[in-house]
C-alpha cells in the first residue's frame, strides 16, 4: 500500500516570505518600512482614513488599490454610527496580524488549516478618556484573544503556531512595548 499526501495549502507563499528574510539581511536598508494613512474629519466624530502608498524595499510602494475606512462612535454616544470606533479598530489590527501570522507559521511548519477564529475583546472605563477621574487611564485596561482553530495538528501544535504567531506580530509587538508618538501641528 502506497500512501501519497496531500501538500499543504493554507495560502502563504513561504518561500517568497524566507527569501526577503534573505535578502533583508543581505542588504538591511531595504527593511527599512514606512506605513502611511491619511485621516480626514468627515463630521462630528465621523472620519475617514485612507491608504494608499507605503516606503519599503528602498524605494516607495502603492497598494494595488486605495483603501478607505470609516472610524465613528456609536449612537450610544451621540455619534451617527459611521463606521467601527477607532479603538475596535485596533482589535481587528490586532487579531488580523495574529491570524495572518498563524496562517503563515502554519504553511511553513506544513500544517493544514481547515478554520481559524479568533474572537478579541478588550476592557475600558470610559471614566479615563472623558476626563471623570484622572486616575483612570485612557486605553484599553487588558486585552484577550482566544482562538478556535480547526487543523490538521496536535493541540500542542496548534500553540506552538500561536505562540510562534504572538512572537512575530508587529501589532502585538506595538501594543504591549512602547512606542514614541509624536503628534505635531502644520
Amino acid at each position: 500500500m502506497t500512501l501519497t499526501s496531500m501538500p499543504v495549502e493554507n495560502g502563504v507563499n513561504v518561500d517568497a516570505l524566507l527569501g526577503a528574510r534573505t535578502a533583508f539581511a543581505d542588504s538591511p536598508e531595504i527593511a527599512r518600512f514606512q506605513w502611511r494613512s491619511s485621516v480626514t474629519w468627515v463630521n462630528g466624530t465621523h472620519s475617514r482614513s485612507d491608504v494608499e502608498s507605503f516606503y519599503g524595499f528602498a524605494e516607495e510602494q502603492h497598494h494595488h488599490r486605495s483603501f478607505s475606512l470609516d472610524a465613528d462612535h456609536p449612537l450610544q454616544f451621540a455619534a451617527q454610527d459611521n463606521g467601527p470606533t477607532p479603538v475596535e479598530y485596533v482589535l481587528v489590527g490586532l487579531g488580523a496580524c495574529l491570524t495572518a501570522g498563524i496562517a503563515a507559521v502554519a504553511q511553513q511548519r506544513q500544517i493544514q488549516l481547515r478554520s481559524v477564529k479568533a474572537t478579541l475583546a478588550a476592557d475600558m472605563d470610559l471614566h479615563g478618556i472623558l476626563g471623570a477621574d484622572p486616575e483612570v487611564r485612557n486605553g484599553f485596561s487588558g486585552v484577550s484573544v482566544s482562538y478556535h482553530i480547526d487543523a490538521d495538528a496536535t493541540p500542542e501544535e496548534i500553540r506552538a503556531v500561536v505562540a510562534q504567531s504572538q512572537k512575530r506580530s508587529a501589532v502585538f509587538d506595538i501594543l504591549t512595548n512602547p512606542t514614541d508618538v509624536a503628534v505635531t501641528v502644520v
